[in-house]
Order: structure tokens, then sequence, then C-alpha cells
């Protein structure tokens, strides 16, 4: 069985974004020359997301509503957390878009359903993350 590591590299400059690094997560996978196996897409941060959804900037817009109406950001005195920071809700955020997402690979593709794509979160901005991108297989 091989394995191969890299990590992906972001800084936004605004406070929330969805990126879709599909792209990023299918050159990895050329790269790694695994034709069969696995893909573990990581966010290695603990306010952003890695998620797999449909790319339409409609979803996004309701994503973000809707997690600023669970986890809003105003008042930040609302948090026990946000003393001298200001991130609570990012981390709530965090948790309810995920951690981490695993595809199949298949004949050298990542094994989407119809209109799948993989997307980094980012829920606290303006500061470098990264995420891990991990395939084992043959």
């Amino acid at each position: 069985m091989k394995s191969f590591r890299k990590e992906l590299f972001f800084q936004v400059s605004t406070r929330r974004a969805f990126i879709n690094i599909t792209h990023d997560v299918e050159h990895c996978l050329k790269e790694s020359g695994i034709k069969e196996g696995l893909v573990l897409v990581n966010a290695m941060h603990i306010t952003a997301s890695v998620f797999i959804n449909d790319d339409e900037s409609g979803l996004h817009h309701d994503y973000d509503l809707w997690l600023e109406k669970l986890a809003p950001h105003e008042p930040v005195s609302g948090y026990r957390h946000n003393v001298g920071e200001d991130n609570a809700d990012a981390h709530m955020k965090r948790q309810i878009m995920g951690r981490e997402v695993v595809v199949a690979v298949t004949n050298g593709r990542l094994d989407f359903g119809t209109w799948e794509q993989i997307f980094y979160g980012e829920f606290d901005g303006r500061r470098k993350k990264r995420v891990l991108i991990k395939i084992i297989g043959e």
C-alpha cells in the first residue's frame, strides 16, 4: 500500500468564506499515483471546516445565513470563550460543518455522487491556515 501526504494553505481576507478545493484534491490524487484507495481531507484548524456539497452560490449564501443564525458572531460578549478573543462562533460553526471528509478513489478518480464537490469552510479568516490531504491505497 502507498501513502501520500500534502498540505494546502489558505489565508482568506474575510472572516468567513467557502472555497472549492476539489481541483486541489484531484491534483494531489494525480500526483500520488494511487488508483484505488481513500482520500482524507482534513481542516487542520479549530475554526475551519472541510465538507462536501454542491458548488452553487445560492446554497453557500444560505449556509452563511443559517450558520450565523445558529452561532451568531455578535454579540461577542455573549460567549464565555471570547474573553480576550472574538471567535467562539467560529468554533461552533466548524463543529456544525465538520472537520474532515473521506472520499473513495476508484480508477484514479474521486468517486463522487452527482454534484458533489469538496469545500474548505473558513469561519475566522484573515490568517494562514492549512488543510491536510492524506491518500492511501494502491
